[in-house]
Parts: C-alpha cells; sequence; structure tokens
C-alpha cells in the first residue's frame, strides 16, 4: 500500500496552522517556532517497515509473546456485560491487526475490534494527533464554537459523499449551495452512530409533529407515520439494527409492550419488509402509503451485519429508492458498518443511489474517538440544535482522526479493492472445498461472511477460530430463523499475506471438523 507523508500544516492549511502556533505561543510564553516546528513534522502515514512488521508478526498469532498479567482487575460492569467478558483477550498492546491480550498471547483482529479500528492498532498516521496535542489544539469544543478542523471536515465528507475531486472547490461551493431534494450537503456532529441515526428518525418525525411550540404545522401532521425496515426471515423485526435509543430499539422489536401501545394510539407503526424483495415492497407501500397512514422513512443497511452480512442487490436498492422518491418517502442508509471499508468510503456510492439520510461513524476515526455523523440534504434539514444537540460531537481531535483515516482510504482506495477482492474469492475457494458444511458467502469484500449449513457448525468453527487460532470471528446464530454466518471484518491495512493467513487458519478449522464429522459418521 501507498505510503502518504504529511504534516499538520499539510493537511490543515498554513493559515490555520500560523494562527494556533501564534495564540499558544501567547498561552505559554514560548517561541511561536518551537510550535510551527511541531506542525511541520512530516509523518509518514503506512511506512514499508510498518508493513514488513505487521507481516512478520502474523507467526505469533495464538502463541504466548509476553507473560501478560496475572492479577486483572475485575471491574463493576453490569450483569449482562460481565458475563460476556473475556479478561484474557482485553488489550495490553497492539500493532497493527495485532492485539496482545492480558493472558500475554497475540490475536488477530478479525473484526477490527468489533467494526471500528479500521485501520488497525497505533497506526502511525495518527501521530499528526500527539502533534495536534503538542501545537495547542484544543479537543473540547460545543455546538456554538465548532473548530475549524471539524468544519473541514464537514466539507470534506460533503465532497466524497457527492463524488467530487478534492480540487473541485466550484462543484463543492454548488452542492453546499444546492436546495433539491436527495442532495446530501449538510452535516450534523454527533458522538455514536445510535444518536445519528435517530436524528434521521427525528428529522422523519418532524413532518408529522412539531419539535417545539415554535414550528410550523408539519407537512404530514395528523397521519400515522409508518417506518419501514429490513425483515427477518420470519418477516418479524429482528434484522434491522439502528443503534440503542429507544425509538431505534423499537425499530427491531425490542419493548414491545410500549410499542403496542404507540401503535394502538396511532403515533408510530413499524412495518419489516423482506429482504431483496421487490414486489413486496411496492405492495407495502401502496398499502401503507395512503389514508391514515403515510410513510415516514425507510430505514436499511447495504449490509446486514447484524443479520447474516447479508448484502442487499443492485436492483433492490435502485428499485426501492425509486419508489421512495416517487412517493415523498425519505430514505436513510445506516453506514456505521459499512463506511470507509468501501473504496468509495461511502458504500452508498457503489450503489449510485440518492438517499436523503447517510449515518457514518465506527470505522472513519479508526477507533481513536467515538465521532459519528448524519449527512442530510437542505430539504430534510429541520431540527434545532436541542433536537440534536451532543456536547462532545464536534471534538476536534476526534475530527482530525477522520480527515488522516479518509486521507489514507482515498489515497489506497485502489489497492484495498484489490485484497478485499482476493480475500472474497479466497474464501470462495473454501466454499468449493467444503460444501457440506458451508452454503455460500455473503456481505462482501473485507466484509465477507461464511453461511454454514447449521449452527453448529457456525460455532465450532468460530469457537476453533478463537480459541486455538486466536482470531476475532464471530458466530451469528442468536435471531430469528438467520443464516448461521461466520462474521469477519478485516482491517483495511490488511496485506495480501494477512489474507492468506486468516484463510489458511480458516481451512485448518474446516478440515478439522471435516475429520471430526467423518470419524462421527463411522
Amino acid at each position: 500500500m501507498k505510503n502518504i507523508c504529511k504534516s499538520l500544516r499539510d493537511l490543515l492549511g498554513t493559515e490555520y496552522i500560523s494562527a494556533v502556533c501564534e495564540a499558544q505561543a501567547f498561552l505559554t510564553g514560548e517561541e511561536q517556532a518551537k510550535f510551527a516546528a511541531v506542525a511541520d513534522e512530516k509523518i509518514d502515514f503506512f511506512p514499508e517497515d510498518f508493513q514488513v512488521r505487521m507481516d512478520d508478526l502474523l507467526s505469533s498469532v495464538s502463541t504466548k509473546v509476553c507473560n501478560g498479567l496475572e492479577n486483572s482487575s475485575g471491574g463493576a460492569a453490569a450483569a449482562s456485560f460481565a458475563g460476556a467478558q473475556h479478561n484474557e483477550m482485553a488489550p495490553l498492546a497492539g500493532l497493527g491487526p495485532i492485539r496482545i491480550g492480558e493472558n500475554g498471547k497475540a490475536y488477530l483482529a478479525g473484526k477490527s475490534e468489533h467494526y471500528h479500528a479500521s485501520l488497525g492498532h497505533h497506526f502511525p498516521g495518527y501521530r499528526l494527533i500527539e502533534n495536534a496535542k503538542k501545537i495547542g489544539i484544543c479537543n473540547v469544543t460545543h455546538n456554538n464554537t465548532r473548530g475549524y478542523i471539524t468544519r473541514i471536515l464537514e466539507r470534506e465528507l460533503i465532497r466524497v459523499a457527492n463524488g467530487l475531486a478534492k480540487d473541485d472547490l466550484a462543484g463543492l461551493k454548488k452542492v453546499l449551495a444546492s436546495k433539491e431534494e436527495h442532495v446530501l450537503n449538510r452535516v450534523t456532529n454527533l458522538e455514536t452512530g445510535s444518536l445519528a441515526v435517530e436524528a434521521s428518525l427525528k428529522m422523519m418525525l418532524a413532518r408529522f409533529h412539531r419539535l417545539d411550540s415554535t414550528y410550523n404545522t408539519p407537512k404530514y401532521s395528523g397521519k400515522t407515520p409508518v417506518f419501514l425496515v429490513m425483515a427477518d426471515n420470519q418477516g418479524g423485526k429482528q434484522a434491522n439494527y439502528h443503534g440503542t435509543t429507544v425509538l431505534t430499539q423499537i425499530l427491531r422489536g425490542m419493548w414491545p409492550g410500549f410499542y403496542e401501545k404507540l401503535e394502538a394510539a396511532g403515533l408510530f407503526k413499524v412495518v419489516p419488509v423482506k429482504i431483496n424483495n421487490i414486489d413486496f415492497f411496492a405492495d407495502t407501500v401502496k398499502k401503507y402509503d395512503t389514508g391514515k397512514y403515510k410513510i415516514a422513512g425507510f430505514f436499511h443497511e447495504l449490509i446486514l451485519m447484524n443479520y447474516g452480512g447479508i448484502k442487499l442487490t443492485q436492483e433492490f436498492v435502485s428499485a426501492t429508492h425509486a419508489l421512495c422518491h416517487e412517493h415523498d418517502i425519505p430514505i436513510t442508509v445506516d453506514e456505521i458498518q459499512s463506511c470507509i471499508w468501501s473504496p468509495e468510503l461511502f458504500m452508498f456510492k457503489e450503489y449510485k443511489c440518492k438517499p436523503d439520510f447517510v449515518s457514518v461513524g465506527k470505522g472513519f476515526p479508526g477507533g481513536q474517538y467515538p465521532a459519528s455523523k448524519i449527512l442530510t440534504t437542505a430539504a430534510m434539514d429541520s431540527l434545532n440544535q436541542f433536537g440534536a444537540l451532543v456536547t462532545n460531537g464536534q471534538e476536534e481531535l476526534a475530527s482530525l482522526s477522520y480527515l488522516i483515516t479518509m486521507e489514507f482510504a482515498e489515497t489506497n482506495s485502489q489497492e484495498t479493492r484489490k485484497v478485499g477482492e482476493y480475500y472474497n474469492a479466497q474464501a470462495a475457494k473454501l466454499v468449493a472445498k467444503y460444501p457440506q458444511m458451508i452454503e455460500e458467502l455473503e456481505g462482501e469484500a473485507h466484509m465477507t461472511t461464511f453461511v454454514f449449513k447449521s449452527a453448529g457448525l457456525t460455532n465450532k468453527f468460530t469457537a476453533y477460530l478463537n480459541k486455538e487460532c486466536c482470531i476475532d470471528v464471530s458466530a451469528q446464530t442468536y435471531k430469528a430463523d438467520c443464516p448461521p454466518v461466520a462474521l469477519t471484518k478485516l482491517p483495511l491495512i490488511s496485506s495480501y499475506r494477512t489474507v492468506d493467513f486468516v484463510i489458511a487458519k480458516m481451512h485448518e478449522a474446516l478440515e478439522k471438523l471435516e475429520l471430526k464429522t467423518c470419524l462421527r459418521r463411522k
């Protein structure tokens, strides 16, 4: 992969950096030149020796490399979290895709530390964050004092979302000024994906109910808002996952008693639509976009990472979005899971669709900070500050981590595309070799998932990889009629050698499972 060598001044511009250094010199009484030197330090984002070291460390995965921590803390977690805790795997240190657990063993982050360490641990480019601290850049801001870096980031997100080149300032100016529907040109800075998605839900609700007494009567006042979500294979709501706020949990079938009362009162209705079934979607729109009902919005991921890693087809997305645009139904594409892993940075761009909301987070700040955003249009920008207020949602160093990740991802988009395609192709060979165990692949590229013939096989496969090979892979076997899958999400910095290592260990696991199955039959 290509290395990038940039300073803070390169990334943020001379005028801003000079102003920061001058202000910090006044505050500290030190020479401005001292801070300027730090701002001018060129940082290698992904030097060759770092890449070589990552590959060399693969041979240490699953071995005990240090003494570890014998007397660890038990913490004081809630019961459900305490029951799921694995202290032995908790990090002592990490480098790239490798993490050293408290037991002293080396682990491979096969799920990018649950989907957010897009560039692994201690990505060298993030040293610019430390330099930003040294020159006095303030992390703490507020909604009314959003810092320069955050404002630069907002424009960068809009630029990339609209497919504009970095030097297309005229194009960006036009997009930012647009009042047209389905043109993403507004960003609300939040802290978690849950709050980002909920912000879009609130903007949809604002077309039915007034946010406060200062608002005019909404367009669809008096109608019952109906929200469409992806259905599970039994027609229920467990396939979708759009956060942990009460309303987004209701979208996936939680709080059933509370929801029943909301529905009975005509305040809120959730209708699941079958995965990749265009006719069912059309029939649902016909049924609920009339009379006392009005479809308030359609929420979906592009890869259902919480339901088998199932990928929505191009045909389904194109047809349903066209129908939504025809019926004035806002669309939220939830990219909290998929963003940055696409070579386009936003996966919705690969589908060439025009949603009204796009939520982003997790991979963009690379696990450095909790920092999510909701991108929307001028037409849907209806909340006042208190409608989606988060005190820490626009931290400057969090915004800087976004810019660093985006710089690397854009520069290496073609290489990460090739590595992702290679991983998927090698995974397909496992399906062909072990058809009696693996049904098919879902997801795509770095987010490839393996659909097994049974939940038992999935559990045994992932248990072997986790315990014997120390490779993080999740078994998703706990939802209604969910395909029994093994989920992976390799970091974007994964090399071909990393892919070969993971595939080899998967082959080893499948070979042992096949042997055990044969012995039982005998």
